[in-house]
């Protein structure tokens, strides 16, 4: 048994050490987790179909299909600490590789997004924290008024405040920026798209993220104006 399993472990591991197989888990994972926020968007959208049918979404994911939404969270879980880890250890790697930084950086092929990745990306996880703690954990210093099974009145009164309005919309700035410079990335590391110095020829990143973004933006803004009560 030792035989047969011991190499592919040591494969693993060689993989993991190497810079290349850090790139790929981050690949890997970051699919998974675009995948997971463009199903999350496509969720949050049915609160403007009413009341009754978003606190019945809610249910479904929450207690109907509970052991698939543990597994799914288990699986993100999972996606998350090794997308992190992957990139704080390549991070520390090409910090080592040039403990002296550049006299004068002058930006070529990279933009403003892949300069902000690394802050936007510890921005995200900030908001992930306290986006649980409001809408499924129910920490009362986040959202005092929370009421367990009410998914759609905890928006509402979540949203009906305006400074929670501004942090959500300025995650999504980042999540905008984070989607489409890490979409390209991943299909780049993945050898599905070539390396392309113009920021706006990456359609496809372009597309995911614009989309992502502005629908889950609508539902802050939705209630903030409104149209969402």
């Amino acid at each position: 048994m030792g035989s047969v399993f011991a190499p592919n472990l040591w494969d693993m591991l060689k993989f993991w050490n190497s810079s290349v197989g850090k790139k790929v888990v981050m690949g890997v994972t970051g699919l998974v987790l675009v995948g997971f926020v463009i199903g999350h968007m496509a969720g949050n959208l049915q609160i403007f179909m009413g009341q009754v049918r978003y606190n019945a979404y809610a249910k479904l994911l929450q207690e109907d299909i509970i052991e698939v939404t543990w597994a799914v969270r288990i699986a993100l879980l999972v996606s998350v600490i090794l997308h992190v880890l992957s990139a704080w250890q390549l991070t520390q790697r090409a910090w080592a590789a040039r403990p002296v930084d550049y006299s004068i950086r002058e930006a070529q092929v990279s933009t403003y997004a892949s300069r902000t990745m690394r802050w936007g990306g510890v921005f995200l996880f900030v908001f992930l924290v306290v986006h649980l703690g409001q809408f499924t954990l129910g920490w009362k210093w986040l959202l005092p008024e929370f009421i367990r099974g009410a998914a759609y009145g905890n928006v509402v009164l979540a949203f009906e405040r305006p400074l929670w309005v501004a942090f959500y919309l300025l995650a999504m700035f980042f999540l905008l920026l984070h989607l489409v410079h890490g979409t390209w990335a991943v299909l780049r590391t993945l050898g599905v798209a070539k390396n392309a110095a113009e920021p706006l020829a990456r359609r496809i990143p372009w597309i995911i993220a614009l989309v992502v973004t502005v629908g889950f933006s609508l539902v802050p803004l939705g209630v903030a104006l409104g149209v969402v009560r």
